[in-house]
């Protein structure tokens, strides 16, 4: 042993690289990165892969520090009380604090067929696997897209830009963060685009087959290739491992992210859920969230009390194609408002934020602790205290 710390960091997303680069600021402290990929994957840009106008792959060179030790491997199991983690080859890998970043991915459909026919779009394999799929289908074949967030939202303008007929299946809203003038606005381009938008209670999907989308209301639709990209979903790792997990499997920790089980677990990113309250599922989360693990670590590593989060928003870029965008705006508490910047200048916002992303995480390597976060929620300890009737309990301070 060398007397180093040995942190460990499962999940090289946005979240995870962030807290490894960040760790590094001490030189005692030795950090493992674990991830099933030797590449970083810019899940902003899965619907370009999609439309085939990107690849969404950095070299983890790029944004990863030196120090950092990369392990392309799969966390099968986490022994708590033997501060190990299990991966799928048979190796186990120790640690003194843990850092659980393993992200999201595609929910289960619990619609039948959908599994089977449709083509999710929330990893990289799967964005690939659904831009071999169009690329095989004929340019006048129907393509339907499932749900109206902004991953369906993108996803249908990429396509739609190339010439496919693309039907945007919302069940329901389209949209559903965007303030309703904002939302005008974005069915107004998709309308421009050639998208056919259905919203509304009878456009819930029921049945996916491999040449159609039943909806809730009796019509059915022709979809030669059928996206869905209604929901996400965490990995189990967490329940599997005897780990408090919220009702969708994401770690339960308290408002420094650290596990309600073991002071030396800390959650970052879309596997996290602080108090039980947990925060939008995006990059836009994810890069605090990392910061604040890693910061957490090192304050418990340095025998200090850990701060809580304090996150804010400024609202929810959303590509319209490659020549627009709409960038929806908002409080820091995330409530959509009625303002918002459309058209190329915010295609321009939007590319940028994206590039702007993975330089800081190369900024992170380059430069420990460099991060910073101007967008705070004063309001979330308040709405703690309104839905607990008290001040939110933090996990142990020993350890």
């Amino acid at each position: 042993m060398t007397g180093n710390t040995e942190v460990v960091v499962i999940g090289g997303g946005y979240a995870g690289v962030l807290a490894a680069n960040r760790l590094t600021q001490r030189d005692d402290v030795a950090v493992t990165l674990i991830n099933p990929r030797s590449t970083f994957v810019e899940r902003v840009r899965l619907h370009q892969v999609a439309g085939g106008s990107h690849t969404a792959v950095v070299d983890y060179r790029e944004v990863l520090h030196e120090r950092v030790r990369l392990v392309v491997d799969t966390v099968t199991r986490i022994d708590a009380p033997g501060r190990g983690v299990t991966m799928a080859s048979g190796g186990v890998v120790g640690y003194d604090y843990l850092i659980y970043a393993v992200g999201s991915g595609s929910a289960d459909p619990g619609v039948p067929g959908a599994a089977e026919f449709g083509y999710p779009v929330a990893t990289l394999e799967e964005a690939q696997r659904l831009r071999t799929a169009v690329d095989a289908a004929p340019a006048t074949a129907a393509v339907a897209v499932v749900g109206a967030g902004s991953t369906g939202i993108e996803t249908a303008a990429e396509l739609a830009e190339q010439g496919r007929p693309v039907t945007l299946v919302c069940g329901g809203a389209l949209g559903p963060y965007l303030h309703p003038r904002v939302r005008r606005s974005v069915a107004k381009r998709l309308a421009k685009l050639g998208v056919t938008v259905l919203e509304g209670p009878d456009t819930k999907v029921t049945a996916v087959t491999r040449d159609t989308v039943r909806l809730s209301g009796g019509h059915t639709l022709p979809s030669t290739v059928t996206v869905w990209t209604a929901g996400f979903g965490v990995p189990d790792l967490a329940e599997h491992s005897g780990l408090s997990t919220d009702a969708a499997g994401r770690l339960l920790t308290d408002e420094t992210l650290t596990s309600v089980d073991d002071v030396r677990i800390v959650a970052a990113g879309d596997s996290a859920a602080p108090s039980d309250l947990p925060l939008r599922m995006s990059c836009q989360t994810a890069r605090p969230l990392g910061a604040h693990a890693a910061d957490t670590v090192l304050a418990r590593i340095a025998g200090a009390r850990p701060a809580a989060i304090n996150v804010g928003f400024f609202g929810q870029c959303i590509a319209l194609g490659r020549r627009a965008a709409t960038v929806q705006l908002a409080s820091k508490d995330d409530t959509a408002n009625k303002y918002s910047i459309g058209g190329r200048l915010a295609a321009g916002i939007k590319e940028r934020a994206c590039q702007g992303v993975v330089k800081e995480l190369a900024d992170e390597a380059r430069k420990p602790g460099s991060f910073t976060w101007q967008f705070k929620d004063d309001k979330r300890h308040q709405v703690l205290r309104t839905k607990r009737g008290q001040a939110p309990a933090t996990a142990g301070q020993a350890g």
